[in-house]
């Protein structure tokens, strides 16, 4: 068990910093569409090889497919939240919604029951994302972006599409590979931020002249930390790695508050921090 949880935890860290990469970029879009670009390049024959050396079913086809699907809709989000919020702001909410929905959906509509602990840590992600939010706080006009309630629920929604894309990768592994899986997600990502980087391809020079060293690290750091991932769920059940992965959002926090001197850096700090223990008390007592 101590290789997967080593795995996920490195995918946390990666997964970390190439969001700062991404918060720290001109324009949101392109970056993203430029570092995915590279390994979707790489991958491409891979994917090709293993398709056709094993051919799968037409409903393996289709679930890959909703994979694609999901990957465009997270990608476009996901480029649009980080122009809106503070990474210190959305990332806890981004990686810790779907800790979050997952029990209470349980709870609600399947009659299943949580621990004590379960619903303490509930509380604890509940309670960091209403501050994070900024409900019932006040703010200068100047400072007014800080609690805008639109980046907080395009946050909720990007981790409401990490929710579904990985429960759905989960079952594509069953038919395909890590790598190849990670070509089909990738592919998706770039469908899903093309349009926006056609929109405003006069950018895509000018976002590599100036990030260019980057845009090299996210381009590996982007499918590595979701590859570090993929071969942790080969190795172990998906409930019990997947809360140690965000740990990468108390890794994150302190990236914004540091490296991006982003405002509120004791609360939101603190806010990570209560919730990735809301993540652990549900993911492994919960």
């Amino acid at each position: 068990m101590l290789l997967p949880i080593l795995l996920v935890i490195a995918s946390g860290m990666a997964h970390a910093v190439w969001s700062m990469f991404t918060k720290r970029s001109r324009n949101k879009s392109v970056f993203l569409w430029s570092i995915m670009m590279v390994a979707t390049i790489v991958l491409l024959p891979v994917l090709i090889t293993e398709l056709w050396r094993n051919p799968l079913t037409a409903g393996s086809y289709g679930l890959l497919l909703v994979s694609v699907l999901l990957q465009a809709i997270y990608s476009w989000l996901l480029s649009k939240t980080y122009e809106l919020g503070d990474l210190s702001q959305i990332y806890p909410i981004m990686r810790g919604t779907s800790t979050l929905l997952v029990p209470i959906i349980g709870v609600i509509f399947l009659s299943e029951t949580l621990s004590i602990f379960g619903w303490i840590g509930i509380i604890c992600m509940l309670g960091g994302f209403i501050v994070l939010s900024g409900v019932g706080s006040y703010s200068k006009p100047s400072n007014s972006h800080i609690h805008s309630k639109k980046p907080v629920l395009m946050a909720l929604c990007v981790g409401l599409c990490t929710t579904c894309y990985v429960f759905v990768d989960k079952l594509n592994l069953q038919h395909i590979s890590p790598l190849a899986l990670l070509e089909v997600t990738n592919i998706g990502f770039v469908i899903g931020l093309t349009p926006a980087v056609l929109a405003s391809r006069k950018m895509i020079w000018e976002e590599l002249r100036v990030n260019k060293s980057t845009i090299i690290l996210g381009s590996i750091l982007n499918p590595g930390s979701y590859l570090l991932f993929l071969f942790a769920m080969q190795q172990a059940p998906m409930a019990h790695i997947s809360p140690i992965r965000e740990i990468g959002t108390v890794f994150a926090t302190f990236l914004g508050i540091m490296l991006l001197k982003e405002q509120q850096g004791f609360k939101r700090i603190s806010c990570s921090i209560v919730i990735f223990c809301g993540i652990l008390l549900i993911g492994i007592w919960g």
